[in-house]
C-alpha cells in the first residue's frame, strides 16, 4: 500500500505528477489474454475493502460473463505484490492543465499506453508489454463543481470515499465514464480518499485518458521498487511509446 499526502497547488500549476504502482504479469496468468468479454459491470464490491483493494464478486470461470476473470484467487493478485506472479514498479503520470481549453482541468492522454515496454517481464515476443495493472491512491479536498472522467481499456474502477463511483470492468475496447462529484453527497471542504484501479489485459490496444478538476497529488512511501516516469522527462534506459 502506498502512503499519500494532500498538497495545495499553486494556481498556475501546469503539471501534477501522480505516482502509483504498476504490476507486470505474464500472458499465461489466468486473467490475462483470455476471452474478450466486453464491458461487464458488477465484478467488484461497491465498497472498498479495509486493505484498500477491490474485492471480486463476479461469477469466476474466465468466461465473458465473469469479465474474463478466473476467480477471487487470481483477481486478488492484481493489486498485491506476489512473488513469481507479478513484478511491481512505481509509475508516475503527468496531469497537464494545458491540454484542454479549461485550465482547471488536468489531463493525461495516451492512445498507446505501454509504460513498461522492455522492462519487468518484458514484451514476451510482442511489440508491447500488454499485461499489467496500475493503481493510484490519493486524497483530495472536495470543492463544488469537481469532476472526473476516464476513457480507455481495459478494466477501470474508481472509488471515492471507499464507494465505487465508476465501473468499467471487463476486457473491452475504449470506453469512458464521468463522475460529477456534486452528486456524491460529499461535504465541501472535507478531505476524501481517491482510489483508482486499472488493468490492461489483452492485445492489441491500450488507451488511457484522465480528465479531472480534482487537484490531488500522491507521493509514494520510500521503496526499493523501480521508478518509471512517463511524460516529457524520460527515465534513462527505459522505452516508452505514447503515440502510435
Amino acid at each position: 500500500m502506498l502512503s499519500v499526502f494532500l498538497m495545495t497547488l499553486p494556481a498556475a500549476a501546469a503539471i501534477i505528477n501522480v505516482t502509483g504502482t504498476v504490476r507486470d504479469f505474464n500472458d499465461d496468468h489466468p486473467d490475462m489474454e483470455g476471452v474478450i468479454s466486453g464491458l461487464v459491470t458488477g465484478l467488484v464490491s461497491p465498497n472498498l475493502a479495509a486493505d484498500k483493494n477491490p474485492d471480486y464478486i463476479g461469477s469466476g470461470g474466465g468466461d465473458a460473463a465473469s469479465g474474463s476473470i478466473d476467480g477471487t484467487a487470481s483477481f486478488d493478485q492484481w493489486y498485491e505484490n506476489v512473488a513469481g506472479v507479478n513484478l511491481p514498479a512505481l509509475l508516475t503520470i503527468p496531469l497537464d492543465n494545458t491540454i484542454t481549453p479549461d485550465p482547471s482541468v488536468y489531463t493525461f492522454i495516451s492512445d498507446a499506453f505501454f509504460p513498461i515496454d522492455g522492462v519487468l517481464f518484458d514484451n514476451q515476443g510482442r511489440s508491447h508489454n500488454y499485461h499489467f495493472t496500475y493503481e493510484i491512491h490519493t486524497q483530495f479536498t472536495y470543492r463544488a463543481g469537481q469532476e472526473f472522467s476516464f476513457e480507455g481499456d481495459d478494466d477501470l474502477w474508481l472509488f471515492i470515499d471507499d464507494a465505487l463511483v465508476l465501473d468499467l470492468g471487463g476486457v473491452h475496447g475504449v470506453l469512458g465514464g464521468m463522475v460529477d462529484l456534486d452528486s456524491l453527497g460529499l461535504t465541501v471542504g472535507n478531505t476524501y480518499d481517491f482510489d483508482l484501479f486499472f488493468a490492461e489485459r489483452h492485445t492489441t490496444q491500450s488507451n488511457f485518458r484522465i480528465d479531472t478538476s480534482i487537484p490531488a497529488r500522491e507521493a509514494p512511501e520510500p521503496a526499493t521498487m523501480l521508478l518509471i516516469t512517463t511524460g516529457l522527462i524520460g527515465f534513462a534506459g527505459f522505452r516508452r511509446k505514447f503515440l502510435k
